[in-house]
């Protein structure tokens, strides 16, 4: 994202529903949280596959329906090239996602 800091802070707002994911090199694992840092759902482990990523995105969304949010945002770190294929089908399904430097968090 070609944002400044402050841009990409004030994209999460109480209604963004923020999810970040562990990634590794055959199952990532991701948990959902508000700006806050209260969490909702159970963390969930996904294969990095195409089928697992629908898994992930299903289970998101229900999350997001279910506790009225209107925004999402997924974080990760980019371990390896391994989050690579993980990018690739969130954007191909519009949902937006930000790269942290784990120094940052």
């Amino acid at each position: 994202m070609n944002s400044t800091q402050n841009e990409r802070i004030n994209q999460i707002t109480s209604s963004t529903l923020i999810v970040g994911v562990d990634i590794a090199k055959f199952k990532h694992v991701a948990r959902a949280q508000d700006y806050r840092g209260v969490e909702f759902g159970k963390p969930i482990t996904f294969e990095n596959n195409r089928e697992g990523f629908e898994l992930f995105v299903n289970w998101f969304w229900e999350i997001s329906k279910e506790q009225s949010f209107r925004d999402v945002i997924v974080g990760m770190e980019p371990t390896g090239h391994y989050w690579l294929n993980l990018v690739y089908f969130l954007k191909e399904k519009h949902v937006k996602y930000g790269v942290v430097n784990p120094l940052h968090v």
